[in-house]
């Protein structure tokens, strides 16, 4: 007869320490060859981006030293002439202020644009899911599709006179692509047309992350519709706020599509961007080396830009 009392005593293995154990996973993965070799997984992908970007680059850059015409297989280093040419180049120093002004108003219209459509589209009006989709439309257009459709409607004899002259404004009818004055400004309207929306959903994602209780909280304790943006709001869209100005910037700096369709730079040089200036250069004119200097220019402009902007941006989150 077993004692009732009686307790059969197991062998059991004394815990493992941490030390230990993390021991022998070093070990067994050192065995297998796990974390040793999964660098050879990336090889590909880097093999591919040094042959599209890296390679190009590097030699586009040192191509920008030489006096090479995209033909001759002769070439001569010319150390920083491309860049002195670039200097006096009246055209060059057009186009930059051409980029600049450019990039600055689509930054600055573009996203106080796409920031009032997010505010409005996230309330709760019936009809905003409609909105939202009506809105981000043009964004998902192919460019030279809407330079196109814009390049109609700036004709003289385009909707935009028309529509002018039927309100009996004849006065405000122009040749809105043959102004110098107007047509840089012009293409300004097509790209914020087409891309205030996508910077309405970067927006609207911001916004949509916002707990409703902390707005209604600063409701009752009293805040206006404008403190409660100013001292809510904004500073938790902080990140929203910042990719948006980073991608209109960037995208204003290399800008192509909608000048060449709609003015080729023209008239004259008048809205002349870095981009298109390159292209000319380059296709038309037959001056390589001129060119990958001017796209080594626009390079190193967008990376200082950008890098600068991204930095006071991110800093100003956590302020």
């Amino acid at each position: 007869m077993i004692d009732a009392d009686f307790e059969v005593v197991r062998d059991e293995a004394p815990p493992m320490s941490l030390a230990r154990g993390a021991t022998l996973v070093r070990r067994a993965r050192a065995q297998l060859g796990v974390g040793t070799s999964t660098w050879w997984f990336v090889l590909p992908a880097l093999g591919l981006y040094a042959f599209i970007v890296l390679i190009p680059t590097v030699r586009g850059s040192y191509y920008s030293f030489t006096d090479w015409d995209g033909l001759n297989p002769v070439k001569h280093w010319v150390g920083l002439d491309n860049f002195t040419a670039i200097l006096h180049d009246d055209a060059a120093r057009g186009a930059i202020k051409h980029t600049v002004l450019i990039a600055i108003a689509i930054m600055l219209i573009q996203n106080a644009i796409g920031l009032l459509l997010a505010l409005g589209v996230n309330s709760q009006i019936k009809s905003r899911n409609i909105l939202r989709v009506v809105l981000f439309a043009p964004a998902v257009m192919t460019p030279v599709v809407v330079a196109f459709l814009w390049q109609y409607l700036y004709t003289p004899d385009g909707a935009i006179n028309r529509a002018l002259g039927a309100v009996g404004l004849h006065g405000l009818e122009r040749g809105w692509l043959g102004d110098t004055s107007l047509a840089l400004w012009c293409i300004v309207v097509v790209i914020i047309w087409q891309f205030a929306g996508y910077s309405m959903v970067i927006f609207l994602a911001g916004l949509q992350s916002i707990p409703a209780e902390i707005t209604e909280a600063s409701a009752v304790d009293g805040a206006g519709a404008f403190r409660r943006f100013w001292y809510v709001t904004r500073p938790l869209i902080a990140p929203a706020i910042t990719v948006n100005l980073m991608l209109s910037i960037i995208g204003g700096l290399k800008l192509f599509d909608q000048v060449w369709v709609l003015t080729g730079g023209g008239p004259g040089y008048a809205t002349d961007t870095l981009s298109t200036l390159i292209y000319r250069n380059a296709f038309q004119f037959g001056e390589f080396a001129y060119s990958t200097a001017l796209a080594l220019l626009l390079t190193v402009f967008v990376a200082v830009v950008s890098g600068a902007q991204y930095r006071l941006l991110r800093s100003q989150e956590y302020a």
